[in-house]
């Protein structure tokens, strides 16, 4: 097998799907690996040739000799039209809220596999956990600073000082996300509330950080006391593979102080604010009836070692898969990765993919055998 990783073209997106370590590790278990120069990270040319890589010049040579493709970000259309039937994709994709995507790799016959929406025994999604700690804490960071007054927010220092309040913040969703970015916020000693459908992850939760945490039941009603009452709210809901659910409306937001931040870690499956658009990090915020919106869609790649390598360290064992069985047997030898199949041959065989983006679905076991 030859394994490409190409240079990530995402607007200032820094990651790269196989480090110097990755590579050895595959090499040893028999691959072959291709890597676009200057990938990124500060990673050397030099790095890569010592780790057993070869260099080549254009993303064009990558794409057109390998079996499998490495990568972080989801392919942008120039590098969608570069994909073929038969190779394979490891990467994310976020394909609901992205129509254009969907359709391309559909017309290419790709085998396309999405890093998030790849299941482990027991539950949680193994390849978006890295990124979803880093993006959890990055989430109060970016806050805090939208909070500062020359970034248009209300001037409020996220954990006060003696005789001075805190900063109210409200976290939607106590997942991964979630629960890293309430860490962070209590760290900084704000006051923090996490509002969760879960009544069991309330729970543990509550367990996990004890009084310093208000745990929140969530209804209509709880999100529009609870969000218009805050200084800074964190977007952190996820449902596998599908669009997110715009939980918070606009008439919540025109509620909220002006000055008041929300971040929408969501938005790379749409977002979870009714006012969210994707944004980059040279243009990180806008503002929408008074409200700083932080929406950019791949916060990690502002941190891309620790991203990188965090990533590497979940990839590597199902690229080590891959190579060891080839990429029809380890899917079908894992029902843990076959549900990170989104695409296979112009079918889509993630349910939730299809239902949002009205394809029919096709069961990714299936669609393998044909």
């Amino acid at each position: 097998m030859l394994i490409g990783v190409p240079k990530e073209i995402k607007l200032q997106e820094n990651r790269v799907g196989l480090v110097p370590s990755s590579v050895r590790e595959v090499i040893r278990v028999g691959a072959s690996v291709i890597v676009e120069t200057n990938a990124g990270i500060g990673i050397s040319d030099e790095q890569y040739l010592a780790a057993g890589a070869e260099i080549v010049d254009t993303a064009d040579e990558v794409f057109g000799r390998a079996d499998l493709i490495v990568k972080v970000k989801e392919p942008q259309p120039v590098e969608c039209h570069r994909l073929r039937e038969g190779q394979t994709i490891f990467t994310y994709l976020h394909l609901a809220p992205d129509p254009q995507q969907t359709r391309l790799l559909k017309e290419s016959g790709v085998t396309a596999i999405a890093y998030e929406t790849v299941t482990q025994l027991g539950g949680g999604l193994p390849l978006l956990t890295p990124m979803s700690q880093v993006a959890g804490r990055m989430s109060i960071q970016a806050g805090a600073h939208c909070l500062e007054v020359a970034e248009g927010g209300s001037g409020i220092l996220l954990g006060g000082v003696p005789g001075v309040a805190p900063a109210n913040v409200v976290v939607i969703g106590g997942g991964v996300v979630g629960s890293n970015a309430a860490r962070v916020a209590m760290g900084m000693e704000a006051y923090v509330t996490i509002i969760d459908k879960s009544l069991s992850r309330l729970q543990e939760l509550d367990v996990q950080f004890g009084s310093k945490l208000s745990t929140i039941y969530a209804t209509v009603e709880a999100l529009e006391h609870y969000v218009t009452k805050a200084d800074l709210v964190i977007g952190a809901v996820l449902v596998p593979g599908a669009a997110a659910p715009k939980l918070v409306t606009k008439s919540m937001l025109c509620a909220m102080r002006p000055g008041s931040v929300v971040v929408d870690v969501a938005i790379d499956q749409g977002g979870c604010f009714e006012t969210s658009r994707a944004t980059t990090h040279s243009e990180p915020t806008y503002v929408v009836d008074g409200v700083v919106h932080y929406c950019v869609a791949n916060m990690p790649g502002a941190v891309p070692r620790t991203s990188t390598f965090a990533l590497n360290n979940a990839t590597l064992p199902f690229v080590l898969s891959f190579v060891t069985h080839g990429v029809k047997l380890a899917l079908l030898n894992d029902p843990h990765l076959l549900k990170g199949l989104n695409v296979h041959r112009g079918m889509i065989t993630h349910e939730a993919v299809a239902r949002d983006l009205g394809y029919p679905y096709i069961d990714a076991k299936d669609a393998l055998m044909r």
